[in-house]
């Protein structure tokens, strides 16, 4: 089956929109989305005075760092104490303003397919054999209007030409690589780097076969050695792989420091582009084939697709 009309489909749009903000002075909060405490972010879904559209806003407390923490552990920051026993003590610090930033996302205009991504939800695992992709997932992606012309802008350098690392024009194995938004490019043990293809014709990890080879091998190393020479960062440091289902259809590599728990990097996600390689050396359509799982939140629409077919099969 030709992709070539879902491919189209996604391009749209061919410019830029200015949609910086300044400050939260005039965000209204709808309501809190997702609160994770164990990395110290929160999900808002809220909306700003004067315009109609929603907004999806990311709030993360930002790591220490070395040139830092001498200010904070001073004698500017005040301590309030919970607890004491013995030689344990718990306290609440308040260091100074300037010390105590955040890292801030924002999505504007969002779509209610941002909102439902960033809800906190039962998930569920999938198990999506080779004629489901075709049967469920592949007919769901062509009736999708997503919105990925950030990912052209880049590639056309129409936008983020400042934070590009690192490119091969080369328009069948080439690719970009630049920082990803949740690496402040100051922790190096919370490096996230993603390698962008040029190729509009491959949306996920189900359309590679040995014909790609070349590209993902010129992807694998070319991206390491980048990353090498741009921060020192050896090789057997860099985890490298593939979303499934990805957040955007269209190629991309994710590479983070083996230190960093990053969000999508564990099983259910994340499948390593040393094993996909292999995978496709050993058989060409072994993506085309292969069963593979994934997570998918309760109101996912791909999600309510395959309950649906479920329910459908099981009713036959």
């Amino acid at each position: 089956m030709s992709l070539e009309p879902l491919s189209k489909k996604l391009c749209k749009g061919d410019h830029v929109e200015n949609n910086e903000f300044t400050s939260f002075k005039n965000l209204n909060v709808v309501r809190i989305l997702q609160d994770k405490p164990e990395s110290k972010a929160a999900f808002i879904h809220g909306r700003f005075e004067g315009r109609d559209e929603d907004a999806v806003v990311i709030v993360e407390k930002t790591p220490f760092s070395a040139e830092t923490i001498q200010q904070v552990l001073s004698s500017d920051t005040t301590l309030t104490t919970h607890h004491i026993n013995d030689i344990y003590g718990t306290y609440s610090g308040y260091p100074k303003p300037e010390l105590n930033d955040i890292k801030a996302t924002i999505i504007f205009p969002a779509t209610e397919k941002h909102i439902i991504k960033y809800t906190d939800q039962p998930i569920h695992a999938i198990n999506e054999t080779g004629d489901d992709y075709k049967i469920v997932t592949l007919p769901y992606l062509k009736k999708q209007d997503f919105h990925i012309q950030w990912v052209y802008n880049i590639l056309e350098k129409k936008a983020e030409t400042e934070r590009v690392l690192f490119e091969d024009p080369d328009p069948k194995i080439g690719f970009v690589l630049l920082p990803d938004m949740k690496w402040d490019k100051k922790h190096m043990e919370n490096m996230y780097m993603l390698a962008i293809c040029h190729r509009r014709d491959v949306l996920s990890l189900r359309d590679l076969t040995e014909e790609h080879l070349p590209m993902l091998r010129n992807i694998l190393s070319k991206g390491l050695n980048a990353i090498k020479e741009a921060y020192g960062v050896n090789e057997d440091q860099v985890k490298i792989y593939l979303h499934y289902q990805p957040s955007y259809y269209h190629l991309h590599v994710h590479f983070t420091h083996l230190k960093f728990n990053a969000p999508g990097s564990s099983v259910g996600k994340a499948y390593l582009l040393t094993d996909v390689i292999d995978n496709i050396v050993l058989m060409s359509n072994y993506y085309q084939g292969k069963t593979l799982t994934f997570v998918a939140t309760e109101a996912d629409p791909l999600y309510l697709e395959f309950v649906k077919a479920r329910k459908a099969t099981n009713h036959d």
